[in-house]
């Protein structure tokens, strides 16, 4: 049993989708052959939304020299015209290597396939973030009909893996955001995970980011918090109660600045106001809300 769940990944769609033989999937590959890169369509329910322009630009250049390896994988949508199923990242690269035609295999393929055998792909991928795969775990769960435990059997997972990955998506957006951009590994991320108050996940969150701490490191963090609120639930109440002003505080900032705007409070009352921003533009513009309100 252990095996088969060990390799279920790699026997592709037939382990993942109930009903669906190797077979029949033979079957419908019509063809394999070059079509235009323009005659390409996006695939609707492609399940990935961010790609490394880094890792784009390499793979373009590999391209270049060797052309693509591995096929694309596109449905045929009539007038000349292809759907992407499966390839999107060789496809992108494609077209910064200025190719005008890549190889690929024509599949018949209904919208429910196309949604399986995007997110079948976009599972096997080594480099996804982990709120990207708790995200094509809960489309399968959605879209596919699948429950957790029938979702375990088919990705070769533990039926508890399977979960820690969906209650990434319970976290705030800000915490997700953190995790797509690799600030926090998937240990971090189960440790917040067990925090119930959202605010405290994201102050939790940012004591990580600053004081730079590991796993075991931001776990025991998380313990002192929970002990400290069964020893005094008093000091936690007036904590909480701390974290609520600087919350409504935070919120004014944020829209006087147009930018997030956060707090980094310790247990002294020391602090600091952080205010983040995305690029030099935004970092003037921020400037010029502090000379307006000195003037």
């Amino acid at each position: 049993m252990n095996t088969i769940k060990k390799n279920a990944l790699g026997r592709g769609l037939g382990a993942l989708i109930d009903g669906v033989e190797k077979e029949v999937l033979e079957k419908k590959v019509e063809a394999n052959m070059d079509i235009p890169v323009g005659s390409i369509e996006a695939n609707p329910f492609q399940p990935r939304t961010t790609f490394d322009e880094q890792s784009l630009e390499e793979l373009a250049a590999s391209i270049r020299k060797l052309g693509i390896v591995q096929p694309l994988t596109v449905r045929d949508a009539g007038n000349g015209r292809y759907q992407l199923i499966a390839g999107e990242r060789r496809l992108r690269a494609a077209r910064l290597a200025g190719l005008s035609h890549v190889p690929a295999y024509i599949r018949t393929a209904d919208d429910q396939a196309m949604l399986e055998l995007a997110l079948v792909e976009n599972i096997q991928r080594e480099d996804l973030d982990a709120v990207e795969v708790a995200i094509s775990f809960q489309r399968l769960i959605e879209e596919c009909k699948l429950t957790q435990e029938q979702l375990s059997d088919r990705v070769g997972k533990q039926r508890s893996t399977v979960s820690n990955y969906l209650r990434l998506l319970k976290l705030p957006a800000e915490i997700q955001l953190g995790i797509r951009n690799k600030h926090l590994m998937m240990g971090h991320a189960r440790t917040l995970v067990n925090i119930e108050n959202p605010k405290q996940q994201i102050d939790v969150y940012y004591k990580i980011i600053d004081g730079d701490l590991s796993v075991r490191q931001a776990e025991e963090l998380v313990r002192h918090l929970q002990s400290e609120k069964i020893k005094d639930p008093g000091k936690a109440e007036k904590k909480k109660k701390l974290n609520e002003d600087y919350h409504q505080l935070s919120e004014h900032l944020n829209k006087l600045f147009s930018a997030n705007v956060n707090f980094r409070i310790n247990e002294k009352g020391k602090g600091k106001i952080v205010i983040a921003f995305d690029t030099t533009e935004e970092m003037e513009r921020i400037l010029g809300v502090f000379d307006r309100l000195n003037s």
